[in-house]
């Protein structure tokens, strides 16, 4: 199967089914699956390739969801652009995979014209609003200029040949490597079907599922909501942000939204909103959270909110999508645990000398084997080299995580923290994720971050940043007194720094790189 089988399968099954709703309004399978034919038309008349890379630089909108589908329709290869992103990571971003097309709005657009000269590959612009904005003709450089409206128009609605096959690039993801320069994740149609079938079996979804996705199409979190929805022809509610938390809410219950993936910083919002408790959410089936396990506290205040609701803790990256999750019944006894690999993903971890580490608690790095791996870095061989490394079987290559975990008796799986995250406190080595653990467990805190800070004698020392509840009057001693009962002396942190908030990063997780 091919990604955009996705949208072509549900399209037939269920035609008039709503399966897209956004501030634009809401369509139908048959209407994206029409609109994103005519998309791939335009593509091949203006010349592209297959494999070609053609960007969506857009606010999550239909626009952006078509352009997805209609790229690879067109056997090119989709990249989502965060709309957030600076001039320079977007310039960046476009000569690195020689963009061929850029879909956008004519206010990205002004941003994007200082570029253009330096972007010798762009052919093609699909403006989404060009008949609603001030377009400057001028502005585009050389490149074409097309009024997205237009060409649903101008192009048939007929599904162009099938020109890829699973092992032909989908898409390419960008994220920020450990120099400050992007790198962009190359993944296939069969990394990205692999990942979509393994999670839609676990978190059993059925046509009947709604889903809010508040997260951005460029974080593969969000954009995998939007694949999944589409795979078993479910519907899928787009939000810009959760700037407007109440309007979340509002529309989770008006809509009787089943799913709600989420980030921990999502969770911090969501416990200091009111009267939640009073709302109806019995529809709400099941609440995702991935990257980290969540703290205990933070899931008992979920439950609290959604008493109805199944909570899914899962580990995941880019670079392979999904690695882990903790099935539901386990959540109680080991609530630390980002569980065990999904269906068709084999997880284990290895010590420094790349031998399979047996005994429980015992940290090494996670190595991940399955056909959802991705086939390297864009353009950067050298970082696919030391991510993709042969495997225990002669014929293969195994994905290197980078972040270090360990197993307990029953072989669950515990993250540690990235491999250049750990604090190295004298001859003590601390995990920023169980500081913060501690400190969340704390009734005044509702944000924490924790990282290394230089020391003269010690080498480095445990910062921590807090964001206190409304009307809590704790201090910096109270938080010390809390940590000390709790953790090892060499883990308490040495400074307490109270935040009105944290950084948070495009996809709304806490930048640490903002704190240091």
């Amino acid at each position: 199967m091919l990604v955009h089988e996705f949208l072509e399968q549900s399209a037939e099954k269920f035609p008039a089914k709503g399966a897209l709703v956004c501030e634009g309004g809401r369509f139908t399978f048959n209407e994206l699956e029409a609109s994103a034919n005519r998309l791939a038309h335009c593509l091949l008349d203006a010349g592209l390739n297959k494999q070609d890379r053609v960007a969506v630089f857009l606010e999550p909108c239909p626009e952006a969801v078509v352009l997805i589908f209609g790229a690879l329709k067109a056997g090119c290869v989709f990249v989502v652009i965060n709309p957030q992103v600076k001039s320079k990571k977007l310039a960046y971003i476009l000569n690195d995979c020689q963009v061929r097309c850029l879909v956008t709005d004519a206010g990205h657009l002004k941003d994007v014209s200082s570029l253009l000269t330096a972007s010798p590959h762009l052919k093609l612009i699909i403006i989404s609003d060009f008949e609603q904005g001030q377009v400057d003709r001028s502005s585009s450089r050389g490149s074409r200029l097309v009024s997205y409206h237009e060409l649903m128009r101008s192009f048939p609605p007929h599904r162009p040949p099938l020109s890829c096959i699973d092992i032909d690039l989908a898409s390419l993801i960008y994220t920020s490597g450990s120099t400050g320069i992007p790198k962009g994740v190359m993944l296939t149609h069969l990394n990205m079907v692999t990942a979509a079938e393994s999670i839609i079996g676990y978190l059993e979804n059925t046509p009947d599922d709604i889903i809010m996705n508040v997260l951005p199409l460029s974080f593969d979190y969000g954009l995998y909501q939007v694949l999944m929805a589409f795979r078993f022809g479910g519907t899928v509610i787009l939000e810009k942000s959760f700037l407007f938390p109440y309007r979340t809410i509002d529309l989770m219950i008006k809509e009787k939204v089943t799913g709600f993936p989420i980030v921990p910083a999502m969770a911090a919002v969501l416990f200091t909103m009111k009267n939640l408790n009073e709302l109806d959410f019995s529809n709400l089936r099941y609440i995702t959270s991935t990257g980290q396990a969540l703290p205990p506290v933070t899931i008992d205040r979920l439950r609290n909110l959604f008493p109805r609701a199944k909570i899914y803790s899962m580990y995941g990256l880019t670079e392979c999508k999904r690695v882990s999750y903790l099935l539901r019944e386990e959540i109680d006894k080991r609530p630390l645990s980002v569980g065990k690999a999904i269906p068709n993903t084999e997880a284990f971890i290895v010590d420094k000398k790349g031998k399979k580490v047996q005994r429980p608690g015992t940290v090494g790095e996670l190595v991940v084997r399955g056909s959802h791996g991705m086939k390297g870095y864009w353009n950067l061989p050298k970082d696919t080299q030391k991510a993709l490394k042969p495997g225990f079987l002669p014929y293969e290559k195994i994905l290197y995580t980078g972040d270090l975990f360990k197993l307990d008796e029953e072989g669950f799986l515990y993250f540690v923290s990235r491999k250049d995250d750990l604090i190295k406190v004298g001859a003590g080595r601390v995990s920023p994720r169980e500081v913060e653990n501690t400190l969340l467990e704390m009734d005044d805190i509702t944000e924490a971050a924790v990282i290394g800070v230089d020391h003269k004698i010690l080498g480095q020392a445990v910062k921590a940043f807090v964001v206190l509840r409304k009307g809590s009057a704790a201090t910096a001693e109270d938080v010390l007194k809390h940590c000390a009962s709790r953790l090892e002396n060499f883990m308490v942190p040495r400074h307490i720094e109270f935040r009105q908030s944290l950084p948070k990063s495009a996809h709304g997780k806490i930048d640490k790189k903002g704190l240091k």
